[in-house]
């Protein structure tokens, strides 16, 4: 992006954290306008199905277009923030625009933990007006979302050999819609780790079950679409665990069949492992994940159909031969709020006997009826749709609220074309939707 200021003859600027900011002088007429702020966020989440050969670091993104939604084959397509990006980049180059003086500005990792809106200078910006392009939500506005922490639990183990006359096999969960963990958390959508630690869960009363392996999940911010285990029970079991497996899938096809049509759970014979988890320990785990809570925890009293506070059980992995790590990522409008499930999380893994993590975390973005920006972004919408756009809040993280922190004085919106399906391979951006928010935004700048 810094050839690309440079062929434009843009200002640009970096600072420490790598957040890159380009500047574009006003067009006549505007010059003595406050500058206006755009901003997007360069990175993705990389969720890839698992049948799927890809390498994010070398491969493109297979992208095609179906309908009126542009999709990637199997991947994540990068919409998220990448429409955002294209849309700044598109105002930068162009020659035909009327706006005021604007700095668009590109953020890092905001995927992986907001690095970029954490560490952005204190001197880099020098708008009043910021207009984020990170929303998924066509006709509609946001002037205030969530805030959130991340609970991490490190569980060491030991192994012993596995015992003899025991049967091995591996069950996996998978076809589920996953998706976001703070826009699609209220859509009560399947968490593979919960639906696959259920499954082992009822055996375990059943019968001696032995884990070996259990992993799921990847990103802390989606909600996980597939999970794998690697148990051994005892050889006489071998067909009790296949009948309560076809009663399970019934079950859960059952209550999620409006919600996961794609639901597959499957078992399949392996080896016997040379090494499984300690009893105790194997036990242990299946109670806590058993106990440790996911989804909406609580809605939002002041705002109709808003979650306030959510949480996310995200992925288990097994780093080694000897350790487990749990992530989990809680969201909230309330500060208060967020602490006190990060607390419960906290205490399921303290009883289960992990070591726990927990991030600073960041803080929520409180809404503003009364912003400048917003009425002239709903009088835009107005003026070319002949509509009112819809002004809400997200349970979403975005980057505006640490903005807030380093420049409190900011006045601050969040619009985006339609996407459905962010953080999973069913990502899809509208291009109708996209097209129509290319010409509100700059319907928007030419009313600042």
């Amino acid at each position: 992006m810094v050839v690309f200021a440079q062929h434009h003859h843009l200002a640009v600027k970096k600072d420490d954290t790598g957040n890159l900011l380009i500047s574009k002088p006003a067009t006549p007429g505007y010059e003595n306008n406050p500058t206006v702020i755009l901003q997007a966020h360069i990175d993705m989440v990389c969720e890839k199905n698992a049948d799927v050969a890809h390498n994010f670091e070398t491969d493109a993104i297979q992208t095609y277009i179906e309908g009126d939604w542009v999709k990637a084959k199997g991947t994540t397509l990068g919409a998220d923030n990448g429409i955002g990006m294209a849309m700044m980049l598109a105002v930068l180059a162009a020659d035909n625009l009327q706006h005021p003086p604007l700095e668009c500005l590109f953020t890092v990792d905001e995927e992986t933990g907001l690095t970029g809106a954490f560490g952005l200078g204190k001197q880099l910006l020098t708008g009043d007006v910021l207009i984020n392009l990170d929303s998924e939500d066509d006709g509609e506005i946001f002037i205030g979302c969530a805030g959130g922490i991340g609970t991490r639990a490190l569980f060491a183990y030991e192994n012993e050999p596995a015992p003899a006359g025991y049967f091995g096999f591996r069950v996996m969960v998978s076809g589920l819609a996953g998706g976001h963990s703070g826009g699609d958390i209220h859509l009560g959508r399947g968490n593979a780790i919960k639906l696959l630690n259920r499954y082992l869960w009822q055996l375990n009363q059943k019968m001696d079950v032995r884990l070996a392996s259990f992993e799921g999940g990847n990103l802390h911010n989606a909600i996980p679409r597939e999970a794998t285990a690697f148990v051994a029970v005892p050889y006489a079991e071998k067909e009790t665990i296949r009948v309560m497996l076809n009663v399970y899938i019934a079950t859960v096809e059952e209550e999620f069949k409006d919600i996961e049509p794609n639901l597959r759970i499957n078992l399949e014979s392996d080896v016997l492992p040379d090494k499984v988890m300690r009893k105790t320990f194997s036990d242990r785990l299946l109670q806590m994940l058993y106990a440790c809570p996911h989804g909406v925890i609580a809605m939002s009293r002041a705002i109709p159909d808003l979650v306030e506070t959510s949480t996310n059980l995200a992925s288990v992995r097994m780093i080694n031969a000897r350790q487990i790590e749990i992530n989990t990522s809680q969201r909230s409008s309330s500060e208060t709020a967020k602490a006190d499930i990060a607390t419960q999380l906290y205490a399921v893994f303290a009883l289960a006997g992990a070591e726990i993590i927990q991030s600073d975390g960041y803080p929520g973005w409180q809404p503003n009826v009364d912003s400048a920006i917003l009425k002239k972004s709903e009088a835009a919408y107005q003026h070319l749709f002949g509509d009112a756009p819809q002004v809400k809040a997200i349970h979403a993280g975005l980057e505006c609220g640490l903005f807030l922190e380093k420049y409190p004085h900011l006045d601050m919106i969040s619009i985006g074309p339609q996407m459905l399906g962010v953080h999973s391979p069913d990502e899809r951006l509208s291009i109708q939707s996209t097209q129509k928010t290319w010409k509100w935004l700059i319907e928007t700048l030419k009313m600042c």
